[in-house]
């Protein structure tokens, strides 16, 4: 199902409204799997105290870590009651905010994406990834993890545009526009960290801005 919009309903909408109603239960099965091998891979491209943007924080997991090693953050995620529940989890404010809403140019060091920008729409997404480019310094990098395969559509309640190593190639190419594209740092496919979901494969990818 390649249409964005569900009874009237875009996808975006249908993602927040899973999140608002669902928020609770999904920060329980998210908010304490170990996650510090990705985590950790990302804070390496890192200097000590660099500031990084949690985008898409969800329900703050990554934020909480992120502080906790001496990193300077800021999060924010578009819908409210994850905001509310990241907030309390990472203890401190975060913004909620749409990814199209992201207008920085080189302030962090880092943008995290972890399973968040995988909710906007493939032809969307050179515009929001372009974006973060934007607002990562020269030489900063940027994480985003996307459900491995070419499937786009609403799946679960929530909308999501999954992407395999040629569908990355292009998102990389579109949201560069004619210049040089995004670095690619590292790039690998891992197992779910839930219990249970092992078998859901994920395309990991962190890049650098090198201009």
């Amino acid at each position: 199902m390649s249409d964005r919009r569900i009874s009237g309903k875009s996808g975006t909408d249908l993602t927040l409204e899973y999140y608002d109603r669902n928020s609770d239960r999904f920060a329980a099965d998210t908010m304490n799997v170990r996650f510090t091998e990705v985590q950790d891979r990302f804070l390496g491209y890192l200097a000590p105290g660099s500031l990084i943007l949690d985008f898409g924080c969800g329900s703050g997991r990554d934020s909480r870590y992120f502080l906790s090693k001496g990193y300077a953050v800021e999060a924010c995620d578009g819908s409210a009651e994850m905001v509310r529940i990241a907030s309390q989890t990472a203890g401190i404010p975060v913004k909620q905010m749409l990814f199209e809403e992201l207008k920085e140019e080189e302030r962090y060091d880092g943008i995290f994406a972890c399973s968040s920008i995988l909710h906007v729409p493939f032809k969307k997404l050179p515009d929001i990834l372009a974006r973060m480019e934007k607002a990562v310094k020269k030489g900063g990098v940027i994480y985003v993890s996307f459900k491995y395969g070419t499937f786009e559509g609403v799946r679960s309640g929530r909308y999501f545009t999954d992407l395999n190593e040629e569908r990355l190639e292009k998102l990389l190419a579109e949201a560069a526009g004619g210049k040089t594209p995004l670095c690619i740092c590292k790039r690998w496919i891992s197992g779910d960290v839930r219990p249970g979901r092992e078998d859901e494969k994920w395309l990991n990818v962190i890049l650098r801005r090198e201009q």
